[in-house]
């Protein structure tokens, strides 16, 4: 046990296919009176802390289901985040809570020892990083995200980053966590879609040579001096959300970043967005948002990011004219399509089936699991483009727009994949683009020009523009209107503004979950490779799925009415999750012998449509489920806000290949 690659064996099979298929409720703490909002393991895995509606804290032996402490925080109201501080000894346990307060106790006398009171509103999470002892942050519904360090004598906090000074005053910080990796990199979750992403160290450095040219008589008169220097912050968003924004909004729908989390290696960001599904970001290998139409200006020269200059003149296959949407033109690089090998041609004709039994979603997951297989296959793509558009939840049509591009990328002469994007930009309310590519596909395939599927999405589009033609909001073009956050323009900074016109966008997306009754939901990652995301609900489940393929592989009852925090122990197969519920729960594979688990939810599939129909609903409609009257009134189809396709539709978008 104690040879060298012990360890990293360990890590790299405590979380396989068999265990997630065998995981079961172990264990229930119980010793809080309210509900459990925020969990945290020590780094050796033998401490877990919780804290409560109550206001106390307790500290768990969760090997032994034991309660080793329990102590009144000294906060007066709910308590929303908790976190031990590195490097003492698991003796320093820090708190955030609805009071505005921060404080730190000592647990070895149960006591508080310092209690900061600069926030002016509930602060949400707290966040700590190895490499900075004795630091810790706080981000908090101020929009202030708070710098500590507990070496100085002064009981006061500076000010890392001001949102406000970005957003205006509605600006509420939600959530924010230090990469594990590289402790100068801060990922914070705040209103609205865009998750950002700052280095720290170019934060100081910044202020530092700001205080020296003042102090020195320094001054210039052309140049404002900015919160933050050029570089420090990048954003990152889910690349159909800007333009569904006024949409939400309308529907009272409220997007908003609950949870922010770094994969064990530091390349990845997930983000549970509130509102919408969780999201996984590739730090490493950045891509633009396919439909981010940028102003001109931003895309006149070269950028600089990150020390690589790149020109936005093509994005991810997609010319970004001024005047619309044009597809890359020619067919020079035809890919020729290798067949596939027969396990793969199997699942592919099981995908098949299933589509044609109208079962969008196991059609989906088939076209996935081959697709990881063989990821330079187009009709894949196609296929699974075509799946998405039929089941019509939040995002899908975007992700078959990517699909789309993926397959015309693979193979330009790929006729279902060219009208699905026409179709896809109509339905992501691109109307100009749509008519765009639609004309490009005509000209690409005029025999095609004349069918049945073509004439009816020619009338969609054109009613769409003659609806249109008297909207001084017109969204051809692009531009800053389809990025701002609410319809007040003066509360959005043009800082702002050119960080989200070059936010980067999604790898992956998890759907399934219900993310709308509280602002505290966790989504993570389990393993030590990172294989699986966890993520709670508002049905009192949890969900968990492969990470590469984005299937949904096991629903777990986790609570009586909200699952909102899941914490992976750091080297076991081993979940402690809370919610609604006083207890805190474990979860761990449980033995072959042991009777059938009751908590597993059988139908996958059903419970994330009735949660995407939920996400959809009236807010009174979810009030009244919450308090758990039925609904009748919400539509037993796919939801996502989209109008049905044309019934007259041909086979060039409906069948796959």
């Amino acid at each position: 046990l104690q040879e060298r690659g012990a360890l990293g064996f360990e890590r790299h099979y405590h979380v396989t296919d068999p265990f997630i298929r065998r995981l079961g409720l172990e264990a229930e703490l119980q010793g809080h009176s309210g509900c459990v909002n925020c969990l945290e393991w020590n780094e050796k895995g033998d401490l877990l802390a919780s804290g409560s509606d109550d206001q106390h804290t307790i500290v768990w032996d969760p090997l032994h289901h034991k309660k080793l402490l329990s102590m009144h925080t000294g906060h007066t109201a709910n308590i929303f985040s908790v976190k031990f501080l590195p490097h003492s000894g698991d003796r320093i346990l820090i708190t955030g809570a609805a009071d505005s307060k921060v404080h730190v106790h000592d647990l070895t006398v149960k006591e508080t020892v310092h209690m900061f009171g600069d926030h002016t509103n509930r602060v949400k999470r707290i966040a700590t990083a190895p490499m900075w002892p004795n630091t810790f942050w706080s981000a908090a519904e101020d929009g202030l995200i708070r710098q500590y360090d507990l070496r100085e004598n002064s009981k006061r906090s500076e000010v890392l980053i001001d949102l406000t000074e970005y957003c205006g005053q509605l600006v509420e910080a939600k959530c924010l966590t230090v990469n594990p990796q590289d402790n100068n990199y801060l990922a914070v979750g705040a209103s609205g879609p865009f998750v950002r992403l700052y280095d720290i160290r170019m934060i100081h450095n910044h202020r530092k040579s700001m205080k020296q040219s003042s102090s020195a008589g320094v001054h210039t008169f052309c140049d404002r001096q900015k919160p933050l220097p050029d570089g420090a912050a990048q954003y990152y968003v889910a690349g159909h959300l800007p333009v569904k924004l006024p949409d939400y909004n309308n529907r009272l729908r409220v997007l908003v970043a609950t949870y922010v989390t770094f994969s064990p290696d530091g390349t990845e960001l997930l983000v549970n967005m509130g509102g919408e599904q969780v999201y996984l970001f590739d730090l490493t290998y950045k891509q633009r948002p396919y439909t981010f139409l940028l102003p001109k200006k931003c895309h006149a020269s070269g950028e600089v990011q990150n020390g690589k200059t790149s020109t936005n003149g093509v994005s991810n296959g997609i010319h970004l004219h001024s005047n619309g949407f044009r597809l890359a033109e020619g067919r020079a690089h035809v890919s020729p399509q290798v067949e596939l090998p027969p396990y793969l041609e199997r699942i592919k004709q099981q995908a098949n089936e299933a589509f044609a039994c109208q079962l969008w979603t196991q059609a989906i997951q088939l076209y996935s699991k081959a697709v990881q297989k063989a990821p330079n296959n187009a009709m894949l793509y196609g296929n699974r483009a075509a799946a998405y558009m039929k089941r019509k939840w939040d995002g899908d049509h975007y992700d078959a727009l990517r699909d789309c591009l993926k397959a015309i990328s693979l193979n330009p002469c790929h006729l279902k994949a060219h009208f699905r994007l026409a179709r896809c930009l109509f339905e992501l309310k691109y109307v100009a683009e749509a008519l765009e590519c639609l004309d490009d596909f005509k000209g690409k395939f005029p025999e095609q020009a004349h069918s049945s599927a073509c004439d009816a999405l020619d009338r969609d589009i054109n009613a769409a523009l003659f609806s249109k033609s008297d909207n001084a909001e017109d969204k051809k073009g692009g531009g800053p209107i389809r990025l701002r956050a609410t319809g007040r323009k003066d509360s959005i900074s043009e800082d702002e503004m050119v960080l989200r016109e070059r936010s980067y966008d999604y790898k992956f997306r998890y759907c399934g979950h219900c993310n709308t009754t509280t602002d505290i939901k966790e989504a993570n990652f389990f393993g030590s490779n990172a294989q699986y995301i966890v993520s709670g609900s508002d049905d009192g489940s949890f969900f968990i799925w492969e990470k590469e393929t984005t299937n949904l592989v096991r629903v777990l009852q986790g609570d009586e009415s909200i699952v909102n925090c899941l914490q992976p122990h750091p080297s076991y197969c081993f979940l402690a999750t809370s919610g609604i519920d006083p207890v805190v729960r474990l979860w761990n594979p449980r033995p072959e012998s042991e009777t059938l688990n009751g908590r597993v939810v059988v139908d996958m599939e059903g419970a994330s449509q009735a949660n995407q129909r939920r996400m959809n609903a009236d807010p009174l409609e979810v009030m009244l489920l919450n308090m758990g009257y039925r609904i009748t009134g919400l539509t037993s189809g796919g939801a996502g806000g989209s109008d049905d396709e044309d019934s007259s539709e041909g086979q060039v978008q409906c069948r796959p290949s």
